[in-house]
């Protein structure tokens, strides 16, 4: 009697490349982590948002089902990051080169017969050219894509109560970069990058506008392409301070659970139908 076929890895990379054949092409999802190496204020790493990236799939993995062929690739851990680039370290992409970066790796996808495609992003900066990237792809490689950003899962715990919660109305709207949220995420998956001694109530010049402009100031009408130093010279914003690693390891776990079930649901979507050439006028 044959020895039972071993169950396929979560990582990509840890694939051979016969395990390919061993694929469900209808609903085998490809999950590419984007992030980002950039500064965080002067309280956490440059590699604050890859960090977050790599606990989340960790804690994914945990509520993954065995049945969901879902294959995580490689992080990309260079993002497109002009808006932090006053500051020293921050690695960044320029748009052109980010965009065909993604596409060369989601090529690479579909040529190995994966035909869902997930991005899984971890840095602001990145979604714009994902969002425009995403449409090609689809008309482009036949591919089914998502973009999901991890700020935007339903964070719920397990009796279903938003985790958000413990942060303040204020604290989401301008804590938008190495504040409380950031910093609380940090305190969970990497106690030992945080400065907390150098962490503050990092005020945002966009508390001032959201005071003194009813339109262009109420965080909707009107779309600041702000850099990092026009909001706190420190580059940061929010209650860092404030931040603890039981509010992080909280979001964490309701994160993995969400993206879990997304993955899940990308599973049982029906695959695009093919491409047809667009029909001549007659």
């Amino acid at each position: 009697m044959s020895a039972p076929m071993p169950a396929l890895p979560r990582f990509w990379s840890e694939m051979t490349t016969a395990d390919f054949a061993r694929l469900p092409p209808e609903r085998a999802v490809a999950v590419l982590p984007v992030a980002a190496t950039e500064q965080h204020g002067p309280h956490l790493p440059l590699s604050t948002d890859t960090d977050i990236a790599r606990a989340l799939v960790r804690a994914a993995l945990a509520h993954l089902p065995a049945d969901v062929p879902a294959l995580f690739l490689p992080e990309l851990a260079v993002g497109y990051s002009p808006e932090h680039a006053h500051f020293a370290g921050t690695l960044t992409l320029r748009p052109e080169t980010a965009l065909r970066l993604w596409a060369d790796v989601a090529a690479g996808v579909a040529a190995s017969g994966v035909r869902k495609l997930l991005f899984f992003n971890t840095h602001g900066g990145n979604v714009g050219l994902i969002d425009a990237l995403a449409r090609d792809l689809r008309t482009r490689l036949g591919l089914l894509v998502y973009r999901s950003n991890w700020f935007d899962l339903p964070l719920l715990d397990e009796n279903g109560q938003d985790v958000m919660a413990r942060f303040d109305a204020h604290e989401r709207r301008f804590g938008v970069h190495a504040g409380q949220v950031e910093t609380a995420l940090m305190l969970a998956c990497a106690p030992q990058a945080v400065r907390m001694q150098a962490a503050q109530n990092f005020a945002s010049s966009s508390q001032e506008r959201a005071r003194d402009f009813a339109v262009l100031g109420n965080g909707r009408s009107a779309k600041f392409a702000w850099a990092a130093q026009d909001l706190n010279p420190q580059g940061a914003t929010g209650r860092a301070s404030a931040a603890t690693a039981a509010d992080g390891q909280a979001l964490i776990a309701a994160a993995g659970r969400a993206l879990a079930a997304l993955l899940e649901e990308m599973a049982r979507l029906p695959l695009p139908p093919a491409q047809t050439p667009p029909q001549a006028n007659s």
